[in-house]
This record gives structure tokens, C-alpha cells and sequence, in this order.
């Protein structure tokens, strides 16, 4: 009897188990559908965040860790769920209760993953230097004196606010990022503040978007909407700790109230510092001490003109009394000596340096005001560029927004859509592009930001001064509604990209027939344009609608004759491109990230396309015989991670001018065909995919850092050497030193490889 209990209690538990074992094996089929309708949802989630993120880096800010880790749980569940899809091929009878357990399971953590995922705050925060990262410093010659005079203030217990004032380029935002480094580094031994604030006002002055700044770089999430509200959080949150906010580049009076900046007093012990063009300014924001940056001694001026052109000029004989007088005519403004002084670098004929003296007489002289006094000497650099297209380049850089970071690629796909590099392979263009960018750098007329670029206030100034009234720039200012049309005569170029607009209405339609480039990507909350608005822009050359939320593009756009680029990269809510049949100039065309189902209508009559993107999961299909019209493209980028688009072999292998490919075949004739079509040419960058048509994977984040890449499923290549596919591709033995055969790391599916080049055969040209 004493056995009897626990028998029966052993029975009911194997009973119970046993019942839930015929659950899962009865039920595999709905859970699995529900399981990939679940992954569908939380892929469509995850292509949302990296939009947002990828839109919101451009400002120049970096991903918040959390977002980071919830990016890397999603591709985890992915290779989980792609692993039990593969088991349900060729599953047995006695696996199927088994699985059908980890598949409940698995819906179960994706729905977590799901809620996770919903983040209500912001995805970015900004840039580490306003995190208690200290910058990059520019070489600073003098100004000791200031730099002590600040430093003093901002020790005293008796000033709270501090304003640092001076004209365009004389040094002054180089001087507070010094300090703001000297702040770190004393807070690492004696902490004097909790928290070390920089953020940059800048001409176009928002209160909203002040307050959106400060609180990123203290972190602060979900700000209300109402500006009231919005202040008193920020307020709060300020009084609480000891700090010290630097706000660059103020323009124009603003009570501090109304931001949400508490007036520093003797009781808080924080600091407010403030730099400015205008002492009024600062004086009508309350600050007590004013420290104002004068022009540098000459002693200084030619310490950093040498600093920048190298002192090997001074053994040239008779160029002293030259150099003293170009320095001169610099009249102490950093800014101006360094460019100035980038320009005539590596330059040793004294007939150059006189002409350039005179040359630079006659700009000084040329302009007038005190505002734009400098202009004339950052001008001359300028002009002695003497190459209108590279001239060109630099101009474009200040359709930006002020102090934004510029990707150098994305930069130089513009300058190649606009004529600025001329003609040749895509490798020539991007090579020229390159090196155009080195020279502005080197020239001082950009500065280096990490990998990309930036321009200075001052030169951005300077290149609207150069291109007043043909260009229209309101890049990055808050904007919500467009000029009116009398604002649009006479434009050549016009950039509202990075606002708030949400509709183009039939009202407006500029009679603006000079207007060649619209840049209007980044307006998240854009959806609807009308008709009317592309009326009469019979000469433009350049839209890019990137990144907005438009539904459709009107059928006007058909009429754009002379559109060379038409890019509506990551409009995911588009569904409709109207007829590109007379758009024949058009050279560039740019869906990926879209909402369309089909190609657009007369795609077969761009014979003069030279790139173009339909990387988008919600195309249904490629129509037969489009791709062997299009005989001038350069870079095809077709691949996505669900089999929605096939490519077939032999068109592809019409292409003889592709260098940017990247496709997936799923018959094995097909992949064959395009592979023995490259031999004896040279692909830049490619990716090749060979899969079945049920197989579903993400193969770009395995190719990051690679150019070339090729990915085979073994079972289909049947009795063919992979071996052998591979030698004829890549014209090297796999096992040799330049080849490599490897499994897909952390990737589930065994039977899949990746195999690709040499990392040091591999030039480093950036996919698209």
C-alpha cells in the first residue's frame, strides 16, 4: 500500500507530461506559423528602430547601449527561429512534440522581445563629447591670457554665468572645447562638477530643439510635448546637480526660464557659459562677466601660419618679408590664418607667394561689414581652389546643417549625381571624390570628424555668402511649413532636409525654372506632397525624398525630364512611383527600404541608369527582360533576405559594366552563368547568394568588413565542387594563404559557408 501513492502520483505526473508531449506534436504546425508571423512583426519593428537610428546619426550622436543590446537579442531569436525552421524540413515523428515545446517557448521570448522593443524615449543619445568625452583639439596658439581670465571665472563663487564673445573665426568655440577638456581632467582628480554639459545653439535658434539637446546630453527621456512642461522637467533635473553647460554659438537673446535653464546662483554652485558673436547677446541672457577674445599678436599669427604650412618656407630667401605681409592681411583671426595658410602650403616660388599677396589685397578689400569682413580672406582660399568642380564640392558641403557631421560617401554619391566628378567607373568617381575631400581638408577648408567631415560655421557662412541668393538653405532648423513661393526665385539648390514638414499643400507651387537640386530627406513626418508643387521645376536634376513618410509620389514627378537622381531611400510607407518612361536622363535610382510591391512602370526605359537599388523586402518580383536594357548600370543592389526577388543568370551576365553587385540566385545554372560572365572582370564589391527559394537569412551583418563575398547552400550544388565554383570566381585555390573557407561563426545552419577573399586582397570600397 505504501507503494501504491507514489505509483500513482508518478502515473498522473507521466500523464500529464504525456498530454502536453501530443499538444506540442498536434499543434507544431499553428505554433511554427505563429512563431514566423511573430518574427515578421518583430523584424518589421527592428527595420523601424534602425531607420530611426540611421536618420538620427546623421546629427552626429551615437546608439544608446540599451537599443544596442535589444538589436543584438533580435538577431539572436533570428538565428534561433532560422534554426527551427530548418528542423521542420526534415523532421521525425518522435522530434515533433519536442520541438513543437521550443517553438511555444520561442514565440513566447520573441514577445518579449517584442515589448522591449517599444521604446518610448529616445534611441540615440548625443555625441560622446557632450557625455564626458573630451575633444579632438585643434592646435591653439596664444590666448592663454583668456583661457586663465575663464578659468578664474568659472573657479569664482562669486559668477554664475560667464560670455565668451569675439567675431566669426576668431577662436572662439576652440577656446571652450580646451576648457571643457581642462574641466574633465581636473574633475578626474578634485570632482568640481557632476556633470559637464556642451551643446551648440547655432544661428537658427529653436527653443524646442535647445531643450531636446540639453536633455539628451543629460540623458533625460521623454520629454512632454508642451514647451512648458518640457522646461520644467529639464529644470528639475538641472537643479539637482552641480554642472556647468556650455552653450557654442548663441545668436540672439532667449530668457532662460522659458528653456528650462536654471539662473546659476551662489547656492547651486553651477555655471553657465556662453559664447557669442554679440556681447549684447550675452549681456540681454544675464551674464555677469564677459570675457572678450581679442585678434592674435603677430609674434602668434606667424607661430600658427608656420604651424600650418610647415617651417620649411622660411628658408626660402626673400619670402620673409612676403610672409609677414600675407600674415599681415590674415589681422590676427585664426580661422583665416589656418585656411589661408593651408592654401599656399607646400609652395615655395616666390612669384606665387607675391601674386598671392596681391591676390589677397584685393578680396580684403572686396568686402565690406563687420559681419562678413573675414569672408574676403577665407575667399581667397576659396578661388585659389581654381577647379570649378572641386569649387563646387566644398559649396555643397553647406547644404548641410550647421556643425552636422557629413558621411564622406554619402557626400560623394552627391557630387557624382551633379556632374561634379565628371564620368568614369564608379571606382574612378569615388576615388576622385576622395580625394577632393583630402585636399578641403588638408586646405582647412573642412575638418575632420572621425571618419567624416564637418565645416566650420564661419566657412559654411562664407560659401552662402559666395552663393547668395542661388542657394536656399534651411537645413536642420526646426522647420514645419516651406518658404512661400516668393522666397523660391532665382534658386539653383534649396536643402530643408532634417525638419519637422509634414505636407507640401496645393498652395505652393514656386515658379522657381532655375532649380536643378531639392533635398528635402529626413522630414520624418512628410506624407503628403501635392500635384502642383513639381510644376514648374522643369530643370531639376537632383530630388532626394529619403527617409520621409510619404505615401505616394505625385504623377507630376513623371514630367521631371531632366532628373538625373531620384532617390526615396527608406520611404517605407511608399506604395506608389508613378511612370518613369520619359525620365530618360535619369542616371540614379534609389528604393531601397520602400513599401513598393512592383517595379515602377517604364523602369525598361532609363537606358542611361547607372545605379540602381530595389534592396526591399516588399518588391514581388523582377519582370523578365527589364535588366538587359539597362546596359549602363554600375551598381545593382537587389539582394534581400527573403527570396522575393530571383535573379535569372544570363541577364545579369548582360551587364558588362556592373562593379556594385549584390543579387541572390536560387537555381545553380543561374548562379553559374553570371559566375563564368565576371571572369576576367573586376567587380568592386559584391555580394552573390545561392539559396533555396524557402530559405530566409540575413546575410549582410556576416559581410561586414568584407567587399567580396559569395554564400552557397551545399545542398544545392548537388555533385558540383564548390571548390571549383569558388577557383573560378576568385582565381585561388581555397586553403591557399589568399582564400578562405569558414562557417558562419554563431550561425546555426551548418551546412552553410561563407567563402571570400583575403581580407588583404580586398580594397576598401564601402557597400552601398
Amino acid at each position: 500500500m505504501e507503494l501504491v501513492l507514489p505509483i500513482c502520483e508518478a502515473l498522473k505526473c507521466f500523464g500529464h507530461l504525456t498530454c502536453t508531449y501530443m499538444e506540442h506534436h498536434r499543434k507544431l504546425e499553428r505554433r511554427m506559423n505563429d512563431l514566423l508571423a511573430k518574427q515578421r512583426q518583430l523584424n518589421a519593428i527592428k527595420s523601424d528602430v534602425e531607420m530611426k537610428i540611421k536618420t538620427e546619426l546623421r546629427l552626429g550622436r551615437c546608439v544608446r547601449q540599451e537599443v544596442e543590446n535589444w538589436l543584438l537579442d533580435v538577431q539572436t531569436i533570428n538565428g534561433k527561429i532560422q534554426n527551427i525552421d530548418e528542423r521542420t524540413q526534415n523532421l521525425s515523428c518522435f522530434s515533433r512534440g519536442h520541438l513543437g515545446k521550443q517553438v511555444s517557448q520561442t514565440v513566447e521570448e520573441v514577445k518579449e522581445i517584442i515589448e522591449q522593443g517599444r521604446f518610448t524615449g529616445a534611441l540615440v543619445i548625443d555625441d560622446p563629447s557632450t557625455a564626458g568625452v573630451p575633444f579632438q583639439l585643434e592646435h591653439l596658439e596664444g590666448e592663454t591670457a583668456v583661457i586663465a581670465d575663464i578659468w578664474k571665472h568659472l573657479m569664482s563663487e562669486e559668477i554664475g554665468m560667464v560670455g565668451v564673445c569675439g567675431m566669426g573665426g576668431i577662436g572662439k568655440t576652440t577656446i571652450m572645447k580646451h576648457i571643457y577638456n581642462q574641466l574633465l581632467e581636473e574633475n578626474k582628480s578634485k570632482p568640481l562638477f557632476e556633470k559637464i554639459i556642451w551643446v551648440t545653439v547655432s544661428q537658427d535658434f529653436n527653443i524646442t530643439r535647445l531643450q531636446q539637446d540639453i536633455a539628451d546630453a543629460m540623458n533625460i527621456e521623454d520629454l512632454p510635448k508642451p514647451e512648458q512642461k518640457r522646461a520644467a522637467v529639464l529644470r528639475n533635473e538641472l537643479r539637482q546637480i552641480r554642472h556647468v553647460l556650455i552653450l557654442d554659438d548663441v545668436w540672439e537673446g532667449f530668457v532662460l526660464e522659458k528653456v528650462g535653464i536654471p539662473i546659476p546662483i551662489f547656492s547651486n554652485g553651477s555655471r553657465l557659459v556662453l559664447t557669442s558673436r554679440s556681447n549684447v547677446v550675452c549681456r540681454f541672457i544675464g551674464c555677469s562677466e564677459i570675457v572678450e577674445v581679442p585678434p592674435l599678436s603677430n609674434e602668434e599669427s606667424m607661430n600658427l601660419f608656420l604651424a600650418h604650412t610647415g617651417r620649411g618656407i622660411l628658408k626660402v630667401p626673400s619670402l620673409e618679408e612676403i610672409l609677414g605681409d600675407i600674415v599681415g592681411e590674415c589681422d590676427g583671426l585664426p580661422l583665416a590664418i589656418a585656411v589661408i595658410a593651408g592654401s599656399m602650403k607646400g609652395i615655395y616660388d616666390i612669384v606665387e607667394w607675391r601674386n598671392a599677396l596681391t591676390e589677397l589685397g584685393d578680396h580684403v578689400t572686396s568686402v565690406k561689414g563687420t559681419d562678413k569682413e573675414i569672408y574676403g580672406r577665407l575667399k581667397f582660399s576659396f578661388d585659389r581652389l581654381e577647379d570649378s568642380n572641386i569649387q563646387n564640392c566644398f559649396l555643397y558641403c553647406s547644404l548641410y546643417p550647421k556643425d552636422c557631421r557629413i558621411p564622406r560617401v554619402e557626400l560623394i554619391e552627391y557630387w557624382i549625381d551633379e556632374g561634379f566628378l565628371e564620368r568614369g567607373s564608379r571606382q574612378q568617381l569615388h576615388d576622385r571624390g576622395h580625394t577632393i575631400l583630402n585636399r578641403l581638408v588638408n586646405n582647412c577648408l573642412l575638418e575632420k570628424a572621425r571618419d567624416d567631415v564637418k565645416m566650420h560655421d564661419v566657412m559654411r557662412d562664407m560659401a552662402l555668402y559666395i552663393k547668395h541668393p542661388y542657394f536656399m538653405v534651411k537645413a536642420g532648423t526646426g522647420l514645419k511649413e516651406l518658404p512661400g513661393k516668393q522666397e523660391w526665385k532665382d534658386v539653383e539648390r534649396v536643402s530643408f532636409m532634417m525638419n519637422m514638414v509634414s505636407e507640401i499643400p496645393p498652395s505652393l507651387s514656386p515658379n522657381c525654372e532655375s532649380l536643378s537640386t531639392l533635398l528635402l530627406q529626413n522630414n520624418e513626418s512628410l506624407e503628403r506632397i501635392s500635384e502642383s508643387f513639381f510644376q514648374h521645376m522643369h530643370s531639376l536634376s537632383i530630388l532626394d525624398l529619403s527617409y520621409t513618410s510619404i505615401e505616394q509620389l505625385p504623377n507630376s514627378v513623371s514630367n521631371l525630364e531632366t532628373l538625373n537622381a531620384l532617390v526615396l531611400r527608406g520611404c517605407k510607407e511608399l506604395r506608389y512611383v508613378p511612370s518613369l518612361e520619359k525620365l530618360k536622363a535619369l542616371r540614379k535610382l534609389d528604393l531601397r527600404g520602400t513599401g513598393i510591391e512592383k517595379v515602377p512602370k517604364g523602369l525598361e526605359m532609363l537606358t542611361n541608369l547607372t545605379y540602381l537599388n530595389l534592396c526591399t523586402e516588399s518588391l514581388k518580383e523582377l519582370p523578365i527582360a527589364i535588366l538587359p536594357r539597362l546596359s549602363c548600370l554600375q551598381c545593382l543592389v537587389l539582394y534581400v533576405k527573403l527570396p522575393s526577388v530571383k535573379m535569372n543568370g544570363l541577364e545579369a551576365a548582360r551587364l558588362r559594366k556592373l562593379e556594385v553587385f549584390e543579387g541572390r540566385f536560387d537555381k545553380l545554372i543561374d548562379f553559374n552563368a553570371y559566375i563564368k560572365s565576371i571572369q576576367g572582370r573586376e567587380l568592386t564589391s559584391y555580394l552573390l547568394v545561392m539559396a533555396s527559394p524557402k530559405a530566409k537569412f540575413d546575410a549582410r551583418p556576416l559581410v561586414e568588413g568584407l567587399n567580396n563575398a559569395f554564400f552557397f547552400n551545399f545542398d544545392l550544388l548537388g555533385d558540383c565542387d564548390v571548390r571549383n565554383v569558388f577557383k573560378i570566381v576568385a582565381g585561388h585555390q581555397v586553403g591557399s594563404p589568399n582564400c578562405a573557407e569558414a562557417a558562419f561563426g554563431s550561425h546555426p545552419v551548418a551546412r552553410w559557408r561563407l567563402l571570400y577573399l583575403h581580407p588583404a586582397l580586398i580594397a576598401p570600397v564601402a557597400l552601398p
